[in-house]
């Protein structure tokens, strides 16, 4: 069991032995008034809410007691209390109940998205314009489909004096280049021999099944007619290891740096070292994750990231969500990760009939399928 799993399971036998259902009932109130406020909780806004039937003195009693526990905190002596980190974990794992989205609003987030004859990278740009415009949120976005698609054609194109440019293009549509400066000029039949010696052995080849071991045999192949044809190899196994690497993109990211709430200089250097997000996102896990900024994963305190992966005919291709501050309105914005995610899945696996269903666990949205 990992320690953030280890954490959660203590976290959660602690509200169940110390913390009654009142005082639940008394932090999920604060979580959802400061969500909507961004103002600190006093104990008089929670006594007005219909479903908190009890004084505002045992409310302050009941906070107070949320507080020594570590849910919320005040950040002022006469203020009201906001939650912690601890706080919102605990509400979005065990208190928060997500509403299901209307027809209007699946209408039009079907809308943003495009359908079955929409281009698959156009999709997932879609999916991430949409967050941004009804989050306000900087949408994330990794997709790693290039990986399970095959090489449909490998060109080499005189550019200049023994300057050559590597054309590798795959089944996704995907397009990768790069040049290479070879000893001397090729004449028209080695060029010839190159290129249909790498059709043969490349085309229709996966590029996920593209191993160190095939490409090192290539080389010595190529080696043996021509020595000085390996560069041209070697800059096909370089644009390999690039189609095997998840791309990730943030979009909307002035969105972050607008955003009050956010250290602007920690949400600047994440923009410039945004990559380091892609081995964290690339962990196994399933249905919607929740993160939040300065807890190990990513470098903008106060700040939360939700993010669900999506599949491609029962593999997983990519993943998509959101980073904000982490008083984002989670009960909005879970549900649209999961109906688009599920939706681009549906979409790229036409003949993939999974169903799913959607449970709150560890601080994710967890799907459990009959995959």
């Amino acid at each position: 069991m990992s320690a953030n799993r280890w954490n959660n399971t203590l976290l959660r036998k602690e509200a169940a032995t110390i913390v009654d259902d009142r005082k639940l009932k008394v932090l999920a109130a604060v979580v959802d008034e400061y969500i909507k406020t961004g103002e600190p909780v006093g104990s008089k806004v929670i006594s007005k809410l219909e479903h908190i039937n009890v004084s505002a003195a045992t409310i302050r009693n009941d906070m107070s007691m949320l507080e020594q526990l570590g849910y919320l905190e005040q950040p002022h002596t006469s203020a009201g209390r906001v939650p912690t980190y601890q706080g919102y974990r605990l509400y979005i794992d065990e208190l928060m109940t997500l509403p299901e989205l209307s027809d209007d609003e699946k209408l039009r987030l079907d809308e943003l998205l495009g359908d079955e004859n929409t281009p698959e990278e156009l999709l997932i740009q879609n999916a991430a314009t949409a967050l941004t415009e009804l989050t306000q949120c900087a949408a994330v976005v990794t997709n790693s489909a290039p990986r399970f698609s095959v090489i449909s054609k490998v060109e080499v194109i005189p550019t200049g004096k023994r300057l050559y440019v590597i054309l590798l293009i795959t089944s996704n549509g995907s397009i990768k280049n790069k040049a290479c400066r070879l000893e001397f000029d090729l004449s028209h039949e080695q060029l010839d021999f190159f290129t249909k010696y790498i059709d043969e052995n490349l085309s229709g080849i996966s590029v996920d099944e593209l191993s160190e071991e095939m490409l090192d045999k290539m080389i010595a192949a190529v080696s043996a007619y021509m020595i000085s044809l390996s560069p041209l190899v070697k800059g096909i196994c370089e644009l390999s290891e690039d189609l095997k690497q998840q791309q990730l993109t943030v979009s909307g990211s002035e969105k972050l740096l607008s955003c009050d709430e956010l250290d602007k200089m920690e949400v600047v250097r994440f923009i410039q070292h945004k990559n380091k997000l892609t081995d964290f996102l690339e962990d196994s896990f399933s249905g919607i994750q929740v993160k939040f900024g300065g807890d190990g994963n990513f470098a903008i305190g106060n700040s939360s990231m939700i993010v669900s992966k999506y599949r491609k005919k029962g593999k997983e291709a990519g993943s998509l969500g959101v980073i904000g501050p982490m008083r984002v309105d989670y009960k909005k914005i879970i549900p649209y990760i999961d109906y688009l995610t599920h939706k681009i899945t549906a979409l790229m696996s036409e003949d993939d009939n999974t169903e799913a269903d959607t449970v709150i666990v560890d601080g994710s949205a967890e799907r459990s399928s009959n995959d």
